[in-house]
């Protein structure tokens, strides 16, 4: 009898972690690795998963995300650095600049950026944009639009921090040299 409850309980904890896991166990799906070892240790190299014998001994401490190494932080405070910033919080992720107006005209804007995800995607940004126009008793009315001018800033955005993305990869890309390949002989 004791037998049978250990293998029930057995038998549930391996369905709920197969549950928890979506029904696949890890690395079950072979098709996105290549079958040949040498080129799985390239990719994996290339990927910057996995170690070399070079990095034992290093002391690496873990990956932190600062605001420089954040492309769509960088490329929002670039694209929006000719308006003055009324607050920028990386860790809270949201940039708010003051309101803004050329040439001493009664309507001015502001721009409110929030920060939902790192990845490079348009739905990564919340890009809020406010109007606010004055009359000369100084009266003024004050409204969020949807328009043009979100839309455009979103895409320079998500441009130039697609470019500072590259240029990151192309900076720490480190080729894959395998040691059984002799590259002396022609």
């Amino acid at each position: 009898m004791v037998k049978f409850y250990k293998n029930s309980c057995f038998l549930i904890m391996f369905l709920l972690f197969l549950n928890s896991c979506g029904g696949k166990l890890p690395g079950a799906d072979a098709k996105k690795f290549p079958p040949d070892p040498r080129e799985r240790v390239k990719r994996n190299l290339e990927e910057g998963r996995g170690f070399r014998i070079s990095d034992i001994g290093s002391s690496k401490g873990g990956t932190f995300d600062f605001a420089s190494s954040n492309e769509l932080w960088r490329a929002s405070l670039d694209i929006i650095d000719f308006m003055p910033l009324s607050s920028a919080n990386y860790s809270g992720g949201i940039i708010i600049t003051d309101w803004y107006s050329e040439n001493q005209s009664n309507e001015s804007i502001k721009i409110n950026i929030r920060f939902l995800s790192n990845e490079i995607r348009s739905d990564s940004l919340s890009i809020k944009i406010y109007y606010k126009i004055c009359d000369k008793n100084f009266n003024c009315a004050v409204s969020e639009k949807e328009g043009g001018l979100k839309k455009e800033l979103m895409k320079e955005i998500l441009k130039k921090a697609a470019i500072y993305e590259k240029q990151n990869k192309d900076k720490n890309f480190k080729p894959y040299n395998d040691p059984s390949v002799d590259t002396t002989k022609p």
